[in-house]
């Protein structure tokens, strides 16, 4: 019998595999709804066929002593177990799912490290009732309103689709790309990626960014829990107006957000202005059949110093132009997925334990200097998710990316149908669920300040 093929684990999974812990999971949940019913085992058979179409979903960690010089992924003709479930429909079985999706992982020793839950009759997603927001600092003191939004999943003949991934093999885009296809196979129906807007090239500027050798404020405490793990809260938003021809996109208008929630937070919280950095995953794969599965994002850090946040709504154009140069020429700068450094520390010249003892200690002395948070924007979900006629077409996707501490905070967003699908996921050493809702508010409300004329 031919023995599987092997593959060294890329410079990502590597680092990741160095850093696993038990309290938090290195987990990537997506979460997707659906209007109508999907039959079980015409799914099944639809995600296992999806599965062999994109082979390199198919792995598990190779077994091997300490002394080996890397880990390897080990590719199986079959999955090792079943993919699929349907967990009895309930009335918290929405809330049930979505904890299991963080503290659940799927295992590297079988393949795939993937799983999937279909909740049924799930009900709404999110509450609906909005509310204010009081005692705001400046810049934007007595700008607090909200915009009502319009309950998810209105009626009991629904479903969701909740996508588990580890980590350490597989991001979000990658696996989001499986489930298009199983899609396609299920409903007969074209699951192509729509083209991605063409926007046309700036001249080269050298944008003027704050420097990274200073150590970054952290998201400040908040009422922590004593469990451990993550927290996560979902929502849906209105997607930002941006005036035609705006030199700005919806991504620097979320980066924006993202820095005047955790300035505001912070000084909420006491504590002294120091300069953030947000780390912004970057994903240059095509969406088509031939996407590359496995970890492909690389991440850049956006800047931004305590005294170039707007205190006038007048500077927030001004603001976003800023950002918007800043966020492009990181984008273009041509540089491995985790920095030279990681691909120093992968190199396979020693056995895999000894670097794994030296990237753990790195990381910890390296936490000060951790980025503030991290705001991944998936963008417009690229595929209909149209399972057919009794199913439907997604009309909810959410993301949420891990929030491991030091930074303890993550703000994960995509849209669908004209709207905007938030994930604010954190530590609960860092946050409670009610900071969360907090944080929640005010991102809406720096959100809503972006949307300002020229």
């Amino acid at each position: 019998m031919t023995p599987p093929m092997r593959i060294p684990f890329p410079v990502v999974d590597e680092v990741s595999r160095h850093c696993l812990q038990e309290e938090e999971p290195e987990t990537v949940h997506i979460e997707v709804h659906l209007p109508g019913r999907l039959d079980p085992a015409r799914l099944r058979k639809a995600f296992t066929e999806a599965l062999h179409r994109h082979p390199r979903i198919l792995m598990r960690e190779a077994p091997g002593g300490w002394y080996r010089r890397r880990y390897e992924w080990e590719l199986t003709a079959e999955p090792d177990v079943e993919v699929v479930s349907f967990p009895r429909p309930g009335r918290n079985a929405l809330r049930d799912a979505r904890t299991r999706a963080l503290e659940e992982v799927p295992p590297l020793t079988l393949s795939p490290p993937i799983r999937l839950e279909v909740v049924e009759g799930a009900g709404p997603a999110e509450g609906s009732e909005a509310t204010d927001i009081v005692g705001l600092h400046p810049p934007f003191q007595g700008r607090g309103e909200l915009r009502d939004k319009p309950p998810l999943s209105r009626t009991q003949n629904t479903t969701v689709l909740f996508l588990t991934i580890n980590h350490t093999a597989l991001d979000g885009p990658a696996c989001l790309r499986i489930l298009a296809t199983a899609a396609e196979i299920y409903g007969g129906r074209d699951n192509s990626p729509t083209p991605a807007p063409t926007r046309t090239p700036d001249p080269p500027q050298t944008p003027d960014t704050p420097s990274n050798w200073t150590r970054p404020a952290r998201v400040a405490q908040g009422t922590p829990e004593n469990s451990p793990g993550n927290g996560l809260l979902v929502t849906e938003l209105p997607l930002p107006h941006r005036p035609k021809g705006s030199p700005y996109t919806v991504n620097d208008q979320l980066m924006v957000a993202t820095a005047l929630t955790i300035a505001h937070w912070n000084r909420e919280h006491g504590q002294t202005p120091r300069p953030l950095r947000i780390t912004m995953p970057v994903d240059d794969r095509p969406r088509d059949t031939t996407m590359p599965i496995g970890n492909g994002t690389r991440l850049v850090e956006v800047p931004f110093s305590p005294e170039e946040l707007p205190h006038d709504p007048a500077d927030m154009p001004e603001f976003l132009s800023r950002t918007a140069q800043r966020t492009r020429a990181l984008k273009s700068l041509p540089r491995p997925q985790l920095g030279h450094g990681a691909s120093l520390l992968t190199a396979p010249v020693t056995p895999v334990a000894w670097r794994a003892a030296l990237t753990r200690g790195l990381r910890r002395a390296a936490a000060p200097w951790t980025s503030t948070t991290l705001l991944s924007n998936i963008g417009r979900i690229p595929y209909p998710l149209d399972f057919g006629e009794e199913a439907g077409r997604a009309h909810a996707v959410w993301f949420s990316a891990p929030a491991r501490m030091p930074r303890g905070l993550t703000v994960t967003t995509a849209s669908t149908a004209g709207r905007l699908h938030l994930a604010l996921r954190w530590s609960r050493a860092l946050l409670g669920h009610g900071d969360g809702a907090h944080l929640r508010d005010l991102f809406e409300h720096y959100l809503h300040t972006t949307e300002v004329a020229p």
